[in-house]
């Protein structure tokens, strides 16, 4: 029991290590939450649940960022208005929702892996309240855009 609880926190650290991370300059800026000047909006994409620990979740927007977040992750992207494609990538599996980004307001998405049928990984996206995605973030690292 031992060995294998070992070999599986090795795995989870193996994943991440092939992660780049943000400097932790970057991650506590981040969890301030501020809100983007101008005409630009924010969304906080962070990854929970424990399933597929030891693998990294991809996730992307429709404006061209995308990024690996492993377990207890999140990334910040600011933008102009309007609405955007937030989808992830389980496998051979996609999901998606769509979330707009609102001049000054900041927006959460939490991604998520499932097991789908016949026990191969799927992903969930959806759009959660502030208060909820900012007790996730705060207790997340963040990863750097790719």
């Amino acid at each position: 029991m031992r060995h294998a609880l070992t070999l599986m926190l090795l795995l989870a650290l193996g994943a991440c290590a092939n992660v780049p991370m943000a400097d932790p300059q970057s991650d506590q800026q981040a969890k301030q939450f501020l809100r983007p000047e101008g005409e630009r909006g924010a969304v906080y994409i962070y990854r929970s649940g424990l399933f597929g620990l030891a693998r990294p979740l991809d996730v992307g927007i429709t404006n061209g960022v995308n990024a690996r977040l492993p377990y207890n992750s999140f990334l910040r992207v600011d933008g102009p208005p309007g609405p955007i494609e937030v989808g992830c990538a389980a496998g051979d599996y996609h999901g998606s929702t769509q979330v707009d980004i609102v001049p000054g307001r900041v927006s959460f998405v939490e991604a998520s892996m499932t097991m789908g049928n016949g026990f191969t990984p799927h992903c969930n996206v959806t759009e959660v309240p502030p208060d909820q995605g900012e007790a996730a973030v705060r207790s997340s690292k963040r990863v750097a855009a790719q």
